[in-house]
């Protein structure tokens, strides 16, 4: 089994047709075309109606679109800016030993005094006798002695062979006082083991003395504890192996100064008591226990274990007794019966102790020193032992009972099974031994629980025995990809599996060459550094980056993996100085742009996680590392990235964009010598001067994920270069004259090789896919000012040479203070080495893009790009809403602070002497010297602090500029933080083995929703309207300020309606009820355009045009205060010359996932909002403006145009002229088009049109010159809109003279209706019912319309 078979192909994105689709209908016959479900009723064919003109079929049919876009990660959390990264402390590192620790020197104290029995001791016969597995009455009372000393120091190397071993036999209180001190000596800071046999002395006092002799033995002289704790000091432990043990334990605790000693000041903690006994018990005398069965259990475990267990079993009436003396093999040699039965004997213990004691004590007690560990786990043997014998051995700190765990029978039963093989190990000492299944059945145990269990259950019990199995071959690929399922679960198994003590066994296996098992150390290590940062150092020392970059470098190893494994080294190097060393030294650049060439070269295996990662890993290394940059420019790493920059995947050209920026040298690598400006030359000012334009070409990306992090690059780069980007934002910010203004940047038009070539008839053309960019629009006049953070030109300011000049710094004092670019400080920031300057064109290009980027749609973004303009010296400030209505309250609705950032509405500088949205700040004329820095903050309205303080900016604080130390470190903390690569790493925090749960929940809501819709399509395409019947129902509510535009729910009684200050209402018109109430956004520039619902059949989400050309998309818009905001972008990039505002029309295919948009520009631009990309730029073919804009819902790629001159255009994406047809159907007042829409049903060549004349139109782009078939006068010269239902056949136009009109698709008036609500803005119907909603200057009604099936 291969980590393959366990772990499904990771979905970097959802599918846009993997949505299940039902087919509960058997009536009804499905075809897919193209990503839309086709339902053929055969039902009832013969009775549909022939409404639908020239239709060549009479068969019902309906289309339910399959795809489903903005559902991915990034879409839930982005907009919070809430991101999990790779923690480098808190509570994850509990799992870590804080003070790992060894015992340095051992004491032994042997009170044995042979032939002499205490007074206090009254023996039974027979009676206990061994020590040390020695019967001291064998041999002479010296010799005995000398050789258990010699026994127990022997045990004790066992466990401990590097410590020093000093003893006394039947010492004085002086000997042990210099054995004591001496010890604690030689251990320094070390732990000092003291062990105490008092088997020939009497047993403690009651004030916890033990016993020692005086020098001829014929006195016993006290020893108090206090006097051996001063002695000894901590950190220490304690064995006393005698009768009343307890009264020893109960004596330490009482010290007084036991909490802190003097000598030491070291706690409590540092000290471990072991007693064989309570202090009211004896040892045990039964012949069946050895005198020392305390030591014995401690120092011999699987001696006593074995001993105590044999008559207890089966085995007794089968084997010979005494062959439990003759077990063959090694303890340390697994493959040994021997060896089998301490492994096993090992997992038990840890088990047992893993599953009683609080994490924090098995940490202590089972993980910090090794010595202490193996005398715990010995410890749970002696409790079950001695409390066989009505014997209760304590300890300090205090264990809960642990003799009755139901482990000790897996103990038995293991050890029956190796024990049974042991007369034919000794008959044939050739005989292969056959391990015991005992591993093999936890791991069963714990595979089973992992089918079962969760975070709610109770830890898996066998998690130590995981950890003891990776020791062994046999077993160690099945461990590791269990635990790996294990891990998997969510970071709360992980830092389980790190506290039991994972962390050194998966270190060292990255030392193993086994091919078998690198997919799965890989996915482990992902797992691990996904929560805990902190391993990098740990990897760095052992070598381990190497293993994963020559994973990283196998071809042979699914990409996916490899991601991970490019995870793994991106955390290595992540602020990281060693690890970005090592890997460079082991050339992981060279095989990370290798691998994203390929991958970029070979479109059909690019795996967008391996590429995300690729480019991740590369920008953390290289990040302020000014080696590693070097080496990226010579290798020819931006021309890459420029590539990377136009993937389909948001998260790879945010990867992309990161990567960039951080390949830019802006002055933070404090290593570097002062040499190294030097090396600034030509080649790297050219390679720089790319990577900028690359990065600036992604300020108009429709993903906010890649706008941030432009922003963020753009925030490095101002950073450096802030005394060169200082001067150009001066100079726009502040108000010049006719002279300065001649002095701005012109713009040149530049070819490029994009899908679109400009016409002719453009003077500066129209922006090319490719080409998108921060506009910015400069004409001859030098009253226009710069509106909007865009050109009216539709240039790019992003291409090469557009920028030509800009403000000469000679010029500069004139309009600033003196001393306001001092080169000593720069604004906000210490200075330190800064690069080379760049042409100031680009600076100039940069201060644009800032600037558009602080007026983002995202407020995630746009907080970033307002903290990028504090770097130039451009200051925030609070500008009043611009409202088109007097009062902006509303009665029972909460108001908002109308704090508007930047106002979008004014240019930079207002010649007519207006307010200034953005100010510019200097600093004093005489700089303070840098020794005072700390106490200087970034330059900060004081208007505008109460916002920043409820910013929801992530990162964004208002730091101290320096706190003392190392100036870099605080300067590098003013930088906003990379968001791609914190949402990265959140992605390998998820479970990755197994697909989300929500697969049936879906299936049988997107089930309901499609009967429900079938239902209704059928009824509206069976409908014959002869005329207007009486309404049924009516609603009607009061709208302050006009409603602009109106959508009605397909699903629920709920309607949408925004009013022109792009305040959005929610209502439910059964019920007449308000359900939530927002505003769209908080800039002073108000007007909504357009409102749609994206995936309708799911959890729709609400798409919001405004008027500017901003699209917003929110979720959960029908919960009191609950929305919120998916993502937002500039669907619209600039506009034509002499035109003030963009006018935006927009609309929206759910079927190929296209939002198409245009306006007051030549152009209609098409964006995938699955990709989150401009898709195309459609030239419309017109010097005029679209007025109107419909997108069938039948055909993919397919949508109609109307034009301000009258002219209606049909366009197809998929087609390679793009233009499908163009007729002036409006010809007897030539007006604009106000309303256009596809006629019901499947014919793509239908098309009803409007103008404001009041002529609706039915064209047929079929017939010749795509001429109109029928004509209806509905209005006279004052029609404002036009609606026409997807299904049924009807369409209704509404005027400014408060009338709306029914009309069937053969022209035939089917009523009319009259209201007081003032003229009409909008019309729309619902999707799936005959209902018709219209929204007036004053009012809002909804009106069922009764029909005939």
């Amino acid at each position: 089994m291969a980590l393959g078979d366990l772990m499904p192909s990771f979905p970097f994105s959802r599918s846009s047709s993997g949505v299940p689709v039902s087919n509960h209908l058997d009536e009804r016959e499905y075809v897919d075309l193209g990503g839309t479900l086709v339902i053929r009723d055969n039902k009832d064919s013969d009775t549909a109606s022939s409404s639908y003109g020239n239709a060549s079929t009479a068969t019902s049919m309906a289309y339910l679109p399959q795809s489903v876009v903005l559902c991915e990660l990034r879409h839930d959390a982005f907009e919070d800016c809430v991101f999990s990264r790779p923690s480098d402390s808190g509570a994850v590192l509990k799992w870590r030993v804080k003070d790992r620790m060894k015992t340095g020197c051992v004491a032994l104290v042997l009170c044995l005094n042979i032939g002499v029995d205490p007074p206090d001791v009254i023996k039974i016969s027979p009676c206990a006798r061994m020590e040390c597995w020695i019967d001291p009455f064998s041999m002479a009372p010296r010799k005995a002695i000398e050789t258990i000393e010699k026994t127990l120091r022997l045990q004790y190397e066992r466990w401990q062979p590097k410590a020093h071993y000093k003893s006394h036999t039947d010492p004085t209180v002086e000997e042990v006082r210099k054995l004591c001190t001496t010890c604690r000596k030689s251990a320094k800071s070390e732990r000092v083991l003291f062990h105490y046999n008092g088997h020939g002395v009497p047993r403690p006092t009651a004030n916890g003395e033990i016993w020692l002799f005086n020098k001829s033995y014929t006195q016993y002289i006290p020893l108090p504890i206090s006097e051996l704790d001063s002695w000894l000091r901590t950190p220490s432990i304690y064995v006393f192996d005698c009768s009343a043990g307890g009264m020893v334990v109960n004596a330490f605790k009482e010290l007084p100064d036991w909490s802190a000693s003097s000598s030491s000041g070291s706690s409590i903690r540092d000290c471990i008591l072991l007693a064989a006994c309570e202090a009211h018990e004896t040892l045990p005398q039964s012949a069946e226990f050895p005198a020392d069965v305390f030591t014995s259990c401690l120092t011999t475990p699987i001696k006593m274990a074995l001993r105590w267990f044999w008559p207890r079993s089966l085995l007794l009436q089968s084997l010979d007794y005494s062959l439990a003396d003759k077990i063959p093999g090694r303890q340390n040699d697994r493959k040994t019966l021997l060896g089998e039965l301490n492994w096993i004997f090992t997992a038990v213990t840890d088990t047992i102790a893993w599953n009683v004691l609080p994490h924090d004590l098995f940490q202590r007690l089972f993980r910090q020193d090794l010595l202490v560990a193996s005398l715990f786990r010995n410890f749970l043997l002696a409790e079950r032992i001695m409390r066989s014998a009505n014997c209760s051995p304590i300890s300090y700190p205090v264990l809960p009972p642990t003799h009755q765990h139901h482990m000790w029978d897996a103990w038995d039963m293991a050890a029956e099974i190796c024990l049974s093989q042991l007369p034919t190990l000794l008959e044939d000492p050739n005989a292969d031994f056959q391990p015991s299944p005992f591993f093999t059945d936890q791991l069963t145990a714990f595979e089973v629980w992992l089918d079962h269990g969760s975070e709610r259950k109770k830890p898996p019990e066998q998690l130590p025995i995981v950890l003891q199995v990776l020791l062994s071959q046999s077993h160690r690929f099945r461990a590791l990809v269990l635990l790996g399922r294990f891990l998997d679960m969510g970071p709360w198994a992980v830092n389980l599996a790190l506290s039991v003590g994972i962390f050194p066994y998966v270190l060292k296996l990255l030392q193993t060459i086994t091919p078998e098992l690198r997919q799965i150390l890989v996915f482990i290590w992902t797992k691990i550094l996904a929560l805990d940062k902190s391993c990098q150092a740990d990897l760095v020392k052992d070598g381990g980056h190497l293993y994963f970059i020559r994973f990283l470098d196998s071809v042979e190893a699914y990409p996916e993996q490899r991601a991970m494994a490019a995870f793994v080294l991106a955390v290595i190097v992540d602020g990281h100085r060693r690890g970005q060393e090592a890997c460079i030294e082991a050339g992981l650049i060279h095989v990370c742009l290798k691998h994203l060439h390929s991958s970029l070269a070979n479109d059909a295996q690019t795996e967008p996680l391996f590429l995300q990662w690729l480019c991740l890993c590369l920008g953390k290394l290289w990040e302020d590392f000014t080696e590693a940059q070097v080496i990226g420019l010579q290798a020819d790493a931006s021309v890459i990235y420029t590539s990377v920059l136009s993937e389909p995947q948001p998260e790879v050209r945010a990867s992309g964009v990161f990567a960039l920026g951080t390949l830019l040298d802006v002055g933070f690598d404090s290593s570097r010598n002062g040499g190294d400006e030097e090396g600034d030359n030509d080649e790297k000012i050219r390679a720089e001067t790319s990577i900028l334009k690359s990065i600036l070409n992604a300020v108009s990306d429709g993903s906010p994920l890649v706008r941030a992090e432009v922003a963020v690059a753009l925030a490095r780069f101002a950073f450096g270069h802030n005394k060169h980007l200082k001067p150009i934002a001066a100079a726009y910010c502040k108000p010049q004259s006719n002279a300065v203004l001649s002095s701005l940047p012109s713009l040149a038009m530049k070819g490029t090789g994009s899908v679109y070539t400009p016409p002719q008839s453009m003077p500066h053309g129209i922006l090319g896919p490719s080409q998108i960019g921060p506009l910015l629009r400069v004409g001859g006049d030098c009253q226009s000012a710069v509106r909007d953070g865009r050109v009216s030109t539709s240039s790019p300011l992003t291409a090469s040479g557009i920028m030509h000049g800009s403000p000469p710094c000679d010029d500069l004092p004139q309009h600033s203070d003196p001393g306001m670019f001092s080169e000593d400080v720069s604004y906000g920031v210490a200075s330190h080495t800064r690069p080379k300057p760049l042409d100031n064109a680009l600076y100039s290009q940069c201060v644009f893009a800032m600037r558009t980027l602080a007026k983002d749609p995202s407020p995630c973004v746009a907080s970033l790009g307002r903290r990028v303009l504090s770097f130039i010296g451009i200051e925030q400030v609070v500008t009043k809403s611009v409202k088109s209505t007097g009062s902006s309250a509303r009665p029972g609705e909460p108001t908002t602070p109308s704090l508007a950032g930047l106002a979008r509405s004014a240019s930079w500088f207002d010649m007519n002497g207006g307010h200034l949205p953005l100010t510019f700040r200097t600093p004093p004329v005489s700089p303070p010297r840098p020794s005072y820095l700390s106490g200087l903050r970034r330059v900060c309205s004081l208007e505008f602090r109460p916002h920043l303080m409820n910013s929801p900016d992530i990162g964004l604080a208002d730091p101290l500029l320096g706190s003392g130390g190392d100036s870099g470190v605080s300067e590098r903390s003013l930088l906003p933080q990379s968001t791609i690569y914190r949402w990265s790493c959140s992605h390998f925090s998820k479970p990755l083995l197994t697909a989300a749960d929500d697969s049936e929940e879906m299936l049988a809501r997107r089930e309901e929703r499609e009967k429900i819709a079938l239902d209704n399509i059928a009824k509206c395409q069976r409908t014959s309207i002869n005329k207007l019947h009486d309404q049924i129902a009516a609603w009607d509510t009061k709208i302050d300020c006009g409603t602009k535009t109106i959508l009605v729910h397909p699903f629920n009684p709920v309607v949408i309606a925004a009013d022109e200050t792009e305040r959005i209402r929610i209502w439910n018109y059964e019920e007449d009820t308000l359900l939530n109430s927002f505003d769209n956004h908080d800039y002073a520039d108000k007007g909504i355009s357009k409102l749609s619902l994206v995936n309708e059949l799911d959890d729709s989400l609400l798409l919001v045009a405004s008027s500017d050309g901003n699209i917003r998309i929110w979720k959960d818009y029908v919960l009191k205060d609950k929305q919120k905001l998916v993502t937002a972008f500039s669907a619209i990039q600039g506009h034509r010359p002499g035109v003030r505002s963009v006018n935006a029309v927009v609309d929206w295919q759910q079927q190929s996932g296209y939002l198409y948009a245009s306006g007051e520009i030549s152009s209609i631009m098409v964006w995938d909002l699955d990709k989150e990309q401009l898709l195309n730029s459609v030239p419309s073919s017109s010097d005029c403006s679209i007025s109107a804009l419909s997108a069938s819902q039948v055909h993919p790629g397919q949508f109609a145009a109307g034009f301000v001159d009258g002219s209606v255009r049909l366009f197809d994406i998929r087609a390679p002229e793009l233009l499908v047809c163009t007729t002036q159907p409006h010809t007897q007042r030539v007006e604009r088009v106000v309303g256009i829409g596809f006629q019901p049903g499947l014919d793509p060549t239908k098309i009803v049109s409007a103008s404001q004349a009041g002529d609706i139109q039915f064209l047929d782009i079929r017939r010749q010159g795509g001429d109109s078939y029928l004509t209806i006068n509905a209005h006279r010269g004052s029609l404002t809109s036009l609606a026409v239902h997807r299904h049924a056949p009807i369409v209704a136009s509404g005027s400014a003279k408060q009338l709306i009109k029914i009309f069937n698709l053969k022209g035939q008036q089917l009523g009319s209706m009259r209201y007081k609500i003032g003229s009409l803005n909008c019309l729309t119907f619902h999707p799936y019912q005959v209902l018709l909603a219209a929204g007036a200057a004053d009012a809002l009604l909804m009106k069922h319309l009764l029909q005939d099936a």
